[in-house]
């Protein structure tokens, strides 16, 4: 089979189409025949070498969309040749045209109760899952409170506004890196976008100096620094990614105590490997917010496996917006 390759870490070049032997589920397993692959920052991060304890070569890939090809034993509640989406995350391969996964990470298309697109559902598995456990697990947001989101254009970003929406945020704000990427934001759902560079004025402004209920940072940095100063009391900064590549940001537990405010932390990669059955149950819950059409997953890029360099470099160069997928099976 072909597969995309990271035989050592580096830029975008390193990465190398090559042949692999096909997969053979084990028990609790099952092996895909893969339609289409989503394209995420956590994918830039194995090539370069942001994730400890990688191991070479490896294939990158932690979600996708396709059939069913084989069963292992003790699988339950799928068959071969169902239409599915997986989370392909905790060993990754989805850049290839078979992937093994856990049989607990295999969510069947059918149960959407209405079609959805290989390509929808090769992009919902990470991001919307990821915007439906931060909303409604981590952060435990409450009707009307308000919602800041950062990188709101990326791929998890446009996610996460649209499923606090959904859950019910009274004010979803968002910011983004560049004034191009300011009308996509707002096309998917949210009240105000502004840009990174100066978002702390206006946000403080647009709500009274009362500041934000719930912030969401995958940038980093001084991103973290400044959102955690918008935090209303009992209000939560949840720390997701750090695409600026920035230096570690240090917290006094002391000021989160006198200042009644929360940080938190979320990693799929993590959650899914030690409670796969909570993730499985709020991704089901996000591909019915997608199937509904309450959460839109938008596919602004479609590239063939061969050009995962492209995508990675449009990525990196923050050139993107939406969700860039791959298409891999013929």
């Amino acid at each position: 089979m072909r597969a995309m390759m990271i035989p050592q870490f580096g830029d975008a070049e390193v990465l190398t189409l090559t042949r692999l032997e096909v997969p053979a589920p084990g028990p609790f397993e099952v092996t895909i025949d893969v339609a289409y692959a989503g394209v995420n920052y956590a994918e830039v991060l194995f090539r370069k070498g942001g994730v400890p304890n990688l191991p070479l070569p490896f294939v990158p890939g932690i979600e996708v969309s396709g059939t069913i090809r084989e069963i292992g034993e003790k699988v339950t509640g799928l068959r071969p040749g169902q239409r599915v989406a997986a989370l392909t995350i905790v060993g990754g391969g989805g850049y290839a045209e078979v992937v093994k996964v856990n049989a607990d990470l295999v969510f069947p298309l059918d149960e959407a109760g209405v079609q959805v697109s290989m390509e929808s559902a090769a992009a919902f598995p990470s991001n919307v899952t990821t915007a439906y456990m931060i909303i409604s697990q981590v952060s435990r947001m409450q009707r009307g409170e308000t919602v800041l989101v950062h990188a709101a254009a990326g791929g998890v970003g446009s996610a996460i506004g649209q499923v606090a929406k959904a859950l019910g945020a009274g004010l979803v704000i968002g910011t983004v890196g560049s004034t191009d990427k300011v009308d996509y934001a707002k096309s998917l759902g949210y009240d105000e976008v502004y840009l990174r560079e100066d978002f702390e004025e206006q946000v403080t402004e647009r709500t009274g100096g009362r500041g934000v209920d719930v912030a969401v940072d995958p940038v980093g940095g001084l991103m973290r620094e400044a959102s955690l100063r918008l935090l209303k009391p009992l209000g939560r900064l949840i720390a997701m990614g750090n695409a600026g590549d920035s230096e570690d940001v240090k917290q006094s537990l002391n000021e989160l105590w006198f200042t009644s405010k929360t940080v938190s932390g979320f990693n799929l990669q993590l959650l899914s490997m030690t409670a796969p059955l909570l993730v499985a149950e709020s991704a089901r819950k996000a591909l019915a917010l997608v199937a509904s059409g309450e959460v839109k997953v938008d596919v602004t890029g479609l590239l063939p496996l061969h050009s995962a360099e492209e995508a990675h470099r449009r990525i990196e160069e923050r050139k993107s917006t939406g969700k860039i997928v791959l298409k891999v099976g013929s």
